[in-house]
């Protein structure tokens, strides 16, 4: 009998184990993780189970998972995220990036490269705010965030976006406090005068609603001073996007001597006060000429973006992963450029829960590859570079559900609904 009862235990134990034994939606095999915000860089499994990061670790059984992916060679990092695009797309002709048709939608450029949070920057203003969640945010698979424009009729073009007397910064704040959870702070563009009333304003709204401001500077002739923006009116965790532009008709100060070729000094003053430099590439706001003698001098982007928008995507800045690997050539360390494109502006936004593949974290997860080759990088002005290396987008997790996949690296590619 003891014989027995222990055999009936043993049985009891096994049959416990394989009840309760974890079991996985998705487990990710043999990938490079790179993880900016744990130090994590190393070849290791990822199981993803309920739109949650489950577990890092190696040999994880691919038996417990419903699909597993191959990711041998691959890099496996969080969910990209574009600081900096256009996506209010709409149906008006006369709106530019506010409801008009040169802002993208979103999903059709964002999963094919990796990006499963991408922020709206500028387009919707507190006035058009609400159509912008209607029918972009509230419509897309994509994470749609914003940088709600200082300007309330948003984006629009032209004169609107000169009108001093339509930046709010108490209704702005109003409507971004209301929104908190997709509003991540303020945004300042276009503007041409030789005044600083629309970054004070902006600031100023960022102060009532505790957000950063993002900042498009420029447009007067002579420029204003970005030593003066950096250091006397821009806050600690303020962004200043297009870093590396170099602009025709002297309108914007550069970041780097065209003379010398030298970061000006008080660049490095505005690093250490905590200025944000994105890269926001965009159709004209990128120049070899400045980036190269940045980046060798140890000046790099805190956050790299596209500002996308159909100026952009079919000229030389193409999509995220593309800008990623001009930063790769030029010098910029791979962990750093993964950093800049993942945990650094999930830090910027306040948006923590993003960007990173910590246990309990949403399961936003890209698969890289770093194909090698021979690829030509080029500006607006048509410098070209020649590269070796250059990312592609192999898949794309949003929320623990594969939503891009470029070559069936999935088993089963897809998985039968259960009845």
């Amino acid at each position: 009998m003891k014989k027995i009862h222990s055999l009936l235990l043993v049985l009891l134990s096994f049959l416990g184990t394989i009840l309760f034994a974890q079991s996985y939606d998705i487990v990710i095999k043999g990938g490079h993780v790179i993880d900016p915000k744990n130090n994590i860089d190393a070849v290791m499994d990822v199981a993803i189970n309920a739109g949650k990061i489950m577990k890092l670790a190696n040999g994880i059984d691919a038996k417990l998972a419903t699909q597993v992916v191959d990711a041998k060679g691959m890099y496996v990092t969080p969910g990209l995220i574009d600081l900096h695009a256009h996506v209010f797309f709409g149906t008006e002709p006369d709106h530019y990036l506010s409801n008009g048709m040169v802002a993208v939608v979103p999903d059709g450029f964002t999963f094919r490269v990796g990006v499963t949070t991408v922020v709206d920057a500028g387009g919707a203003g507190w006035k058009s705010f609400p159509t912008f969640k209607k029918n972009i945010i509230d419509n897309s698979q994509t994470r749609v965030l914003s940088f709600l424009n200082i300007v309330g009729e948003g984006m629009r073009g032209g004169a609107y976006e000169q009108n001093v007397n339509d930046m709010d910064a108490k209704l702005s704040s109003l409507v971004a406090k209301q929104y908190k959870d997709y509003v991540v702070g303020f945004k300042v563009a276009h503007f041409s005068g030789a005044e600083w009333t629309p970054v004070d304003r902006a600031v100023e709204a960022g102060k009532l609603a505790g957000m950063p401001v993002m900042i498009d500077f420029g447009g007067s002739t002579p420029p204003l001073s970005i030593e003066e923006l950096y250091l006397k009116h821009l806050r600690p965790g303020d962004i200043y996007t297009h870093t590396y532009a170099l602009l025709e008709g002297n309108v914007r100060e550069t970041v780097v001597d065209t003379v010398t070729n030298k970061v000006k000094p008080f660049i490095w003053d505005a690093i250490k006060k905590g200025i944000v430099f994105d890269v926001g590439y965009g159709g004209a706001s990128f120049n070899f000429t400045q980036a190269i003698p940045a980046i060798k001098q140890g000046f790099f982007p805190k956050t790299i973006s596209t500002d996308l928008h159909t100026g952009s995507m079919n000229t030389s800045m193409k999509s995220e992963i593309d800008v990623m690997s001009k930063f790769l050539f030029m010098g910029m360390p791979l962990n750093e450029v993964i950093k800049a494109s993942t945990w650094a502006p999930a830090q910027v936004i306040k948006h923590e829960e993003l960007g990173n593949l910590s246990v309990g974290a949403i399961a936003d997860v890209a698969v890289l590859n770093l194909r090698e080759g021979n690829f030509g990088f080029y500006d607006k002005t048509g410098y070209k570079v020649d590269g070796k290396r250059k990312f592609e987008c192999e898949m794309t997790i949003k929320d623990g559900k594969i939503v891009y996949d470029l070559n069936g690296i999935a088993n089963p590619i897809y998985v039968k609904s259960k009845k």
